[in-house]
């Protein structure tokens, strides 16, 4: 696995921002979540969040970012394709509401086709209902030839 550690300069704040892809995949300081059984964001995912609104500012080079919606086994599987939609929608609108560029975001639905962990326990489907970030073009080249969308359901035009 190839790990990168990048180091940007925070301009609200003038303090350094450490930023970790591992895989194209953006690490977050901490979990993107939501009230139970929706897609609203609770207030505890604003860090997150923030994070990839600085990496985005500070990464003009990235010019598209895939924000993936996944959950749990807990529910019928249409049910699940359509909260994992919704949920990566809302972290795109909180983006576009902060300042980034529509143009450069892609939410993505995945269900529950990718559990990261056993979805018979509690703790299993926690880790499986979660947002990933994933680095999806660069300077507008799909980053080694796959596909934008990783192979998800795209939820729709952010632009729109």
């Amino acid at each position: 696995m190839i790990l990168l550690l990048f180091v940007a300069i925070s301009a609200l704040s003038g303090s350094a921002q450490s930023f970790t892809v591992n895989g194209n995949v953006l690490e977050l300081p901490s979990s993107i979540v939501f009230q139970t059984g929706t897609d609203v964001l609770k207030p505890e995912s604003d860090a997150a969040l923030k994070h990839i609104q600085l990496y985005l500012e500070s990464k003009t080079y990235i010019t598209l970012l895939r924000i993936e919606g996944h959950t749990d086994n807990d529910m019928p599987p249409v049910k699940q394709q359509g909260l994992s939609e919704k949920r990566a929608m809302a972290v795109v609108k909180w983006l576009i509401a902060h300042g980034i560029d529509c143009k450069r975001l892609l939410p993505v639905g995945f269900g529950n086709t990718k559990p990261i962990a056993s979805g018979n326990t509690p703790e299993g489907r926690s880790q499986n209902q979660r947002i990933t970030v994933v680095n999806a073009s660069l300077r507008g080249r799909p980053i080694g030839g796959m596909p934008t969308d990783g192979g998800g359901l795209v939820v729709g035009d952010p632009c729109k």
